[in-house]
């Protein structure tokens, strides 16, 4: 491994690659100056991207490639046929050691396929999972989530890693010195839930050392109200949840929108409000930069040997540098390291898979 902070990008990967990685790259660069990157994929393309930006080009090593996965390839097939693509050879910098990180904004499914066959899981993890961090209602607060979209169905044991991964980054990143671990279930009570998240709670019940403190049954409005740091739930679960979460979002942000221009008189009542609102124009941007999806980019792909960190396909510069952020502070603080401590504390077992195939994941 080279000295220093090294990050690959998957330069083609994403809807509006490659100029939101090459700029996201920049911008990342004013937080972690320290930071040089590998990005793969068409030369013809990025380097002319890559002059735009004074400075990057000194600290940013360029391989072409001019293969890439799209959005539609399955899991399977890039597997594949896609060894020479962008996001593979960025995945491969990770694993033979040329960078500490790969991040990328490409298909979910066929980023997590390549990544588990390049990476491997960590000792003691039977199956990867997808995490990211989300705001809550208390200011400075967030919490963490997984499993996304990794895993359709999950035994106990895969719970139990999950509430270790997620525990470990809640301490490490979010800099929660005892994160409180809740598992997603239809309702506190013990008696509800079918068997594997009863089982799982068992599990969590009696696990030593784990890296938080398991608070027990958590419900769905208990995600974002602070009442936890890290929820933990299968892939299946996850990736509705999420998907329901950015839903609502966007559905408040539109009807607020409809409702101002909904009538002559609305719009009157804005236009006579401006003063008001002039006042409390700061208040209302640290709203919007509090509720922004771009500040919260970057769902990692916890459990595997090395970091591989998942941008949102619709992103902007701002989104792909926040990704790139999540990326060094993995690197930085060695996060696959300090879980390999706390499996080892806990006495989880050796590394056995029972993944599903590839064609059953579910992207996220």
């Amino acid at each position: 491994m080279q000295n220093g902070l090294v990050i690959s990008l998957d330069g083609m990967g994403g809807d509006r690659a490659p100029h939101i990685v090459v700029e996201g790259a920049s911008l990342a660069r004013r937080k972690y100056p320290q930071a040089k990157f590998i990005i793969f994929g068409d030369e013809q393309k990025i380097g002319p991207l890559i002059k735009k930006h004074p400075g990057l080009e000194a600290v940013m090593e360029l391989r072409h490639t001019p293969d890439r996965v799209t959005s539609e390839d399955k899991p399977s097939a890039a597997l594949r046929s896609g060894r020479n693509s962008s996001m593979r050879l960025a995945i491969d910098a990770v694993g033979n050691g040329e960078a500490h990180c790969v991040v990328s904004a490409g298909n979910t499914g066929a980023l997590m396929a390549m990544a588990k066959f390049v990476l491997k899981a960590l000792p003691g993890i039977t199956r990867p999972a997808i995490a990211t961090y989300m705001p809550t209602k208390i200011a400075g607060q967030g919490v963490v989530m997984l499993d996304l979209g990794a895993n359709v169905e999950c035994s106990p044991k895969n719970l139990l890693e999950f509430a270790t991964l997620g525990g470990v980054f809640s301490r490490e990143i979010m800099k929660v010195a005892e994160p409180r671990i809740g598992l997603l279930n239809v309702g506190s009570e013990q008696m509800k839930g079918h068997e594997t998240v009863k089982g799982a709670a068992e599990l969590l019940d009696a696990a030593t050392h784990l890296p938080g403190k398991y608070i027990g049954f958590v419900e769905g409005d208990d995600i974002c109200s602070g009442t936890v740091d890290v929820v933990v739930t299968d892939g299946f679960t996850g990736n509705i949840v999420l998907k329901a979460i950015e839903g609502t979002a966007k559905l408040i942000g539109s009807l607020a929108k409809q409702t101002v221009l909904s009538s002559w008189l609305a719009k009157m009542g804005t236009v006579l409000s401006l003063p008001g609102i002039a006042l409390a124009l700061p208040a209302f941007i640290s709203l919007k930069k509090r509720l922004d999806p771009r500040f919260y980019n970057g769902a990692s792909f916890m459990g595997l040997k090395g970091l591989c960190i998942k941008s949102h396909g619709g992103t902007d510069a701002i989104g792909f540098a926040n990704a790139i952020g999540v990326a060094a502070e993995m690197s930085l603080i060695q996060f696959n390291k300090k879980v390999a401590e706390e499996l080892e504390n806990m006495g989880i077992g050796s590394n056995q898979t029972d993944s599903p195939p590839l064609e059953d994941e579910i992207s996220a």
